[in-house]
């Protein structure tokens, strides 16, 4: 099932519309659901674990799941064509969007997927004159992704540093 559109906070936030046109109908996004669990542990392994370990940290199964399901209702699959290829789970603040996490399935990196979706977000924030802010572990590669869509770093801490675009 294909999402029309996006709504957060009963406001349409993204319609497919746009999606289609600005992703060449090659990517879509879709609510996530229950039985995407399995796929999003599976997904948050491979993307994560490595820059986890690198940051001191190891986490089992049931870790994992937590943060799968932690503000579950904020994510959202990325699909190329029928095919689930990531997750981007964000929230629309009152003053801010927040990225929560953004994964790609390693085999997709390097594809532009990440910048068309980090595109799409910062021409929603702009029309709604909002910045957006997201936390990325200190040694994750995704940090030059980042860095190259305007995002600054605001803050660090012994994990990760707190990053923000204000368009």
């Amino acid at each position: 099932m294909l999402v029309n559109e996006i709504r957060l906070n009963g406001r349409c936030f993204i319609s497919s519309a746009y999606i289609n046109c600005f992703m060449k109908n090659t990517i879509h996004f879709r609510r996530a659901q229950r039985q995407d669990v399995e796929f999003l542990l599976r997904l948050r392994k491979l993307t994560m674990d490595e820059h986890l370990k690198a940051a001191g940290l190891v986490l089992n199964d049931e870790q994992h799941l937590a943060r799968i399901s932690e503000f579950f209702d904020d994510s959202f699959m990325i699909c190329r064509d029928s095919q689930e290829i990531g997750l981007v789970k964000f929230a629309l603040l009152t003053d801010r969007m927040h990225i929560r996490q953004f994964q790609i399935m390693p085999e997709f990196h390097g594809q532009g997927i990440g910048s068309q979706v980090l595109h799409l977000l910062k021409k929603k924030a702009l029309e709604r004159q909002l910045t957006i802010t997201l936390n990325v572990l200190l040694k994750n590669p995704a940090f030059n992704l980042y860095q190259r869509h305007g995002f600054e770093v605001e803050g660090k801490n012994e994990l990760e540093y707190q990053m923000c675009w204000r368009g």
